[in-house]
């Protein structure tokens, strides 16, 4: 007989751990994708085994209607397969009331957002669906989709774009308060969140440019966040563990790793679920935890992700074993990034830094570096510039992380006649055209370098002024080419002399 699919009747069946129906439809999410439903749904969820209330979430994605289609044919549920080496166990949060897609009715995304009933609003767009210019850090008006946002007021594509639209709709009529809460890996993540639907909002025409921005003052709150928890893609296998759980069928099941951590401000204008009972922190001061977050663990992420890809590396816990990777990666943590980072009094630093590796080492969890390498010309903008200008400042070249940058080009626009192998072939990113075309036109190495940082529409341009940290970047990418990662990581870890003495000696003589 043909299984049935996961629904609500199947799972209390299955006697697995019972979620609770919420009441009503109070959170739009944007951004439909693996994290979100492994991570804030599975909050919700267990808020709401404790204190029920008006917390489903109408779930959107951006374009694909694959996932929101699955989870219509399954009554709104999936299952979360976290995956440790001493096995597997099974969960089905439960808490999603509905989907959209917000690529073929943008429409509705406006009206969801703007209905009276929605108090907050939950992003997981990753950090290219902000449309940030790299350069000034403002919205990036002359990005085409940003100009189509604004010349077409009722189908806004952008998240910034459906949100600001919102807003406007919500102020012009009821006026209900509701919260912004970005959950992407953005330093100050609802700063710049409200930041940019600001400046969106700031191209209205007066008086509605006025009446929008002066009804944010007092109904808008964008509290900052910082999510942690490693996702990978979904594959069949998780399914097949689900079923094998549930006794049920499950197309979408989501693989996680058992950690999780959500820390946020508790600045909500019209209410929220009790997401301390899932295991939320609610604190004053969000930003040590990003910084932690966002440079100890995604910084030294993305490096083994590029030099194990470049190793031939399928996936981050194989890259890891590695120990030039492994060492890299310490090095960078602990010499680095570390350094730039004021770690929270509760967190003991060495069982994070210990925890770290742990969790890079699940094998069973299996993250692709092809999943953890993909969109680096974003990611990275978050993670090198502030600390590579906090060494280069002191008189120090931070050689990992310009060790970082060389692993990146080197795997997304490899230089004529280098193949990085087919697990930097598969990373996705959207710079790939333009820096492949920069490095198939630059006359030198250090010329490309040079043009990626003056250029690329990467990095801040005050980078390129630091002569010695583009030189370092592409001397890697060189020893990479001819030698591998490998030997480029051990150039890495030689001492260098240090600029600062140099220069005092030189002056000097002088």
């Amino acid at each position: 007989m043909t299984e049935h699919p996961l629904s609500r009747r199947n799972v209390s069946a299955a006697a697995l751990i019972h979620r609770r129906v919420p009441e009503g439809t109070g959170i739009v999410h944007l951004g439909l994708g693996n994290f979100h439903r492994a991570h804030q749904a599975v909050y919700t969820a267990l808020a709401l085994e404790r204190e029920p209330g008006p917390w489903g979430i109408l779930g959107v994605a951006s374009r694909s209607s694959a996932v929101a289609d699955a989870m219509t044919a399954q009554d709104l549920l999936y299952s979360v397969v976290e995956i440790s080496p001493g096995g597997s166990r099974v969960s089905v949060p439960g808490s999603h009331t509905g989907t959209l897609v917000a690529e073929q009715d943008p429409e509705s995304v406006v009206h969801a957002i703007a209905d009276p009933a929605t108090k907050i609003v939950t992003i997981t767009v990753t950090e290219h669906g902000y449309t940030v210019s790299p350069e000034t850090g403002s919205l990036d008006l002359d990005s085409d989709a940003v100009r189509r946002d604004l010349a077409e007021a009722s189908t806004p594509r952008t998240t910034i774009g459906q949100i600001a639209r919102a807003l406007a709709l919500r102020a012009s009529t009821h006026g209900t308060p509701i919260t912004i809460l970005s959950c992407d890996n953005l330093l100050a993540n609802g700063r710049q969140t409200e930041r940019l639907v600001r400046e969106f909002v700031g191209t209205f025409g007066a008086p509605l440019r006025e009446e929008v921005l002066t009804w944010m003052d007092a109904s808008a709150t964008f509290p900052n966040s910082m999510v942690d928890r490693i996702v990978p893609s979904s594959s069949d296998r998780y399914n097949e563990t689900a079923l094998t759980h549930l006794g049920v069928r499950d197309t979408i099941a989501v693989p996680a790793e058992p950690f999780t951590m959500w820390v946020m401000e508790d600045k909500f204008a019209a209410g929220r679920p009790a997401w301390e009972h899932g295991g939320a922190l609610f604190t004053d001061d969000v930003e040590p935890y990003e910084l932690m977050k966002v440079r100890l663990l995604n910084g030294t992420h993305s490096l083994i992700a590029y030099l194990g890809a470049l190793d031939g590396c399928a996936t981050i816990p194989e890259s890891v074993a590695r120990p030039f990777v492994e060492d890299a990666a310490r090095r960078i943590l602990c010499d680095e990034y570390l350094p730039t980072v004021a770690v929270p009094e509760a967190v003991d630093t060495d069982d994070y830094i210990r925890q770290l590796f742990s969790r890079w080492s699940n094998t069973a969890l299996g993250h692709r570096t092809s999943q953890v390498g993909s969109d680096g010309s974003v990611k990275l903008a978050q993670r090198i510039p502030i600390p590579a200008l906090e060494h280069l400042g002191r008189g120090d070249v931070p050689q990992f992380l310009a060790l970082t940058v060389a692993a990146y080009l080197a795997c997304i626009a490899p230089l004529p006649g280098f193949d990085p192998g087919p697990h930097a072939r598969s990373m996705t990113d959207p710079a790939r055209p333009r820096l492949a075309g920069m490095a198939d036109n630059a006359a030198s190495t250090t010329e490309f370098v040079r043009s990626v940082f003056v250029d690329g529409g990467l990095f801040p341009s005050v980078l390129a002024a630091h002569t010695e940290f583009v030189s370092r970047i592409a001397d890697f990418v060189d020893i990479i080419v001819r030698h591998g990662p490998a030997v480029a990581a051990g150039e890495a870890s030689a001492p260098v002399p240090d600029l600062g003495a140099i220069t005092l000696q030189s002056r000097a003589t002088i």
